[in-house]
C-alpha cells in the first residue's frame, strides 16, 4: 500500500500501463496524422488524395506481406526467451529477424518500386495513382528495420522506445507532407496530373517520416547496447538455439500474422479494385471515383481508425504479456489478461463510436469544412465500425498470443469471402455507390468479431464478463449522447460557432461518460491506476466524490 493509502497497480497488470504508454503514444499520432490531413487535403483536394489513398492501400499491402508483422511477431518470440532468462536467445533471435527484414523489406521496395504503374493499374484502376505509390516504395525497406527494432524492446515489456518513435515519425511525417504536397502542386500547376503530384509530396513525408522514427531507435538501441551485452554474459539457461532454428521459428510465427493482417489489409484493395472497375463500368470516370475514394479512405476510415488505435497499441502490449503467461502454464492469468484487454478496450470504442454517429456533421465541417452530405452520412452509419474493429483486433492479439497463429488467418478470409460477395451486391446490382464502402467496412469487422469471439471462448475455456464490458457502457454511452446531442444545440443556438459548438460538446461527453461509468461502476479504482497517469485520475475522482 502507498503511503498516500491508494493501490498500486500489480505487475499482473504491468502490460496495462506499458498499453497505456502505448496507446497514448498511438492517439497522439493518429491526431497529428489528423491534423496534418487537414491542410493537405485542402491543398491536393478529394482527388489528389484519392491517388494519396490508392497509393497506400498498394503500399500497406506490400508493407504487410513483408515486414509489417515483425514487430508483433519479434515481441512475442523474445517474450517467450526473456521470461525464461535465455538472452542470448533473444538477441540471437533479433540478428536473424534484423537480416530478414533487411532482405525481404529491400526486394519488397524494389518491385513496388518497377511495378507501381502495373499495381496502380491492376488493383486501383488508376494510372496517376503510380507517381504517389513509387514515391512511398522505400519506405517498406526503412520500416522493415525499424519494425525489428521496436518488436524487440517490445518483447521486453516496455513500450517506451515504440511511442517515442511513432511520435517522431508522425510529426516529421506531418510537416513534410504539407510542405512537399504545396512545392509539387507549384513546380507541377500546369499539368494534368497535377494532384497526382501533390499526393507523391504527401508519401514523400511518410518516407521522411520513417527515416527520422528509425533514426532515434538505432540511438536508443546503441545507449541499450551495454545492458543487453552484460544480460547476453550472463545467461546461463544453458540453451543454445541455432540461427537455422531461430529463422525457422521467426517464419513460422510471422507468416501467420503475415496472412491475418494481409487479409485484414487485402480488404481495403480489394474495395478499391472492385470499386473503381464496377463503377468505371458504370460510366464514372476516375476523377469522380478518386474524389469518392478520397472521402472514404482520408475522411470516413480515417476519423474511425483514431479510436481504434487503442485496441491495435492494447493488443501490442497484451501479446508478449499473454505469450510470458501462457509460456510459464498460468492460465487464469492468461484470462484475466483478455478480460481486462478486451473490456477496456469496449470502454473506450463504445462511447467512441456513439459520439462519431451523433457529431459527424459537425467534425467534418470543423476538420474539413466538409458539408457533403455523403461525408456526412458516411460517418455517421459507418461509426460501428469502431467498435468492431477495435473487438476483432484485441481478439486477433489474444489468439496470436495463446499460440493460435491460424485462427484469426481463417477468420479473416471467411469474412472477405462474404464482404466480397456483399460489396459487389451493392454496387452492381443495389447501385449504393460509396456507401457500399462503409457497409462492407462494418460487416467485415462484425464477421471477425463473431468467430474470433467462439474461438477465444473455446481455446481459453472462458466467458466474458458482459455486464461491465459491454452493457454499463453501453448504457453510459446513450446518456452520453443525449448530452452531447443537447449541448452542441443549445451552444449552435446561442453563439452560432460550429467550432465552439462541436469542441464544447466534446468536453461535456468526455465528463458525462467517464462519470456515468464510474458511478454505476463500471471501471474500478485499481484498473483506472494501471494506466498512465491513473494515480491522478483516481484523486480528481475521490475529489468530486465520484469514487
Amino acid at each position: 500500500m502507498a503511503a498516500s493509502g491508494r493501490k498500486r497497480p500489480s505487475k499482473r497488470n504491468n502490460f496495462l500501463l506499458q498499453g497505456g504508454i502505448l496507446a497514448a503514444a498511438s492517439i497522439l499520432v493518429r491526431l497529428i496524422g489528423l491534423i496534418y490531413r487537414i491542410p493537405l487535403t485542402r491543398i491536393v483536394g478529394d482527388e489528389g488524395m484519392g491517388y494519396y489513398s490508392n497509393a497506400y492501400e498498394i503500399y500497406n499491402l506490400a508493407l504487410l506481406i513483408s515486414s509489417y508483422s515483425l514487430p508483433l511477431a519479434i515481441s512475442k518470440l523474445v517474450a517467450a526467451r526473456e521470461s525464461r532468462r535465455q538472452y542470448k536467445n533473444s538477441y540471437r533471435l533479433f540478428l536473424c529477424a534484423l537480416i530478414i527484414a533487411l532482405i525481404v523489406g529491400g526486394i519488397a521496395a524494389l518491385i513496388v518500386f518497377a511495378g507501381a504503374g502495373f499495381f496502380a493499374e491492376v488493383f486501383c484502376s488508376s494510372p496517376n495513382s503510380a507517381i504517389p505509390l513509387k514515391v512511398l516504395a522505400p519506405t517498406i525497406f526503412v520500416f522493415a528495420i525499424m519494425g525489428v527494432l521496436r518488436g524487440f524492446f517490445q518483447g521486453k515489456k516496455t513500450m517506451i522506445p515504440t511511442s517515442v518513435s511513432q511520435v517522431i515519425e508522425q510529426i516529421v511525417h506531418g510537416v513534410v507532407s504539407v510542405w512537399a504536397a504545396y512545392e509539387l502542386m507549384c513546380v507541377h500547376s500546369l499539368s494534368e496530373q497535377i494532384s497526382a503530384y501533390g499526393a507523391a509530396g504527401g508519401t514523400a513525408g511518410t518516407l521522411v517520416g520513417a527515416i527520422a522514427g528509425l533514426g532515434f531507435l538505432v540511438f536508443v538501441f546503441s545507449i541499450y547496447s551495454p545492458i543487453l551485452k552484460r544480460q547476453v554474459a550472463k545467461d546461463r539457461s544453458g540453451v543454445r538455439e541455432s540461427y537455422a532454428a531461430l529463422i525457422k521459428m521467426i517464419a513460422l510465427t510471422t507468416i501467420p500474422l503475415i496472412l491475418s493482417q494481409t487479409v485484414y489489409q487485402i480488404s481495403g484493395v480489394v474495395d478499391l479494385s472492385i470499386f473503381g472497375h464496377l463503377m468505371e463500368g458504370k460510366g464514372f470516370p476516375e476523377a469522380v471515383r478518386s474524389e469518392m475514394t478520397g472521402i472514404y479512405n482520408n475522411k470516413y476510415r480515417q476519423l474511425t481508425n483514431l479510436p481504434v488505435g487503442i485496441a491495435t497499441a492494447m493488443g501490442a502490449a497484451v501479446m508478449p504479456a499473454l505469450t510470458a503467461a501462457f509460456t510459464r502454464e498460468h492460465y487464469n492469468e492468461v484470462r484475466h489478461k483478455a478480460a481486462v484487454s478486451i473490456k477496456l478496450n469496449m470502454i473506450i470504442a463504445i462511447p467512441s463510436a456513439v459520439g462519431m454517429a451523433i457529431l459527424a456533421g459537425p467534425i467534418l465541417q470543423l476538420l474539413y469544412a466538409d458539408t457533403n452530405p455523403m461525408s456526412v452520412n458516411m460517418l455517421r452509419f459507418g461509426s460501428a465500425a469502431i467498435i468492431f474493429f477495435a473487438l476483432s483486433t484485441i481478439t486477433n492479439n489474444i489468439l496470436q498470443g495463446i499460440n493460435r497463429m491460424n485462427i484469426p488467418v481463417i477468420h479473416a478470409g471467411i469474412a472477405l469471402v462474404i464482404h466480397i460477395v456483399l460489396l459487389i451486391v451493392m454496387i452492381q446490382f443495389l447501385n449504393l455507390g460509396a456507401y457500399a464502402l462503409v457497409i462492407g467496412n462494418v460487416t467485415f469487422a462484425f464477421t471477425i468479431c463473431i468467430l474470433n469471439g467462439l474461438a477465444v471462448a473455446r481455446y481459453l475455456s472462458y466467458r466474458q464478463e458482459w455486464l461491465r464490458t459491454f452493457i454499463i457502457p453501453g448504457i453510459c454511452s446513450v446518456i452520453m449522447g443525449v448530452f452531447t446531442f443537447g449541448s452542441y444545440r443549445v451552444c449552435q443556438y446561442l453563439l452560432n460557432r460550429n467550432v465552439l459548438s462541436t469542441l464544447f460538446s466534446v468536453a461535456v461527453s468526455v465528463f458525462v461518460y467517464f462519470a456515468a461509468l464510474i458511478l454505476m461502476r463500471g471501471i474500478s479504482e485499481s484498473e483506472l491506476l494501471g494506466f498512465p497517469m491513473g494515480g491522478k485520475v483516481v484523486g480528481l475522482c475521490k475529489k468530486f466524490h465520484l469514487m
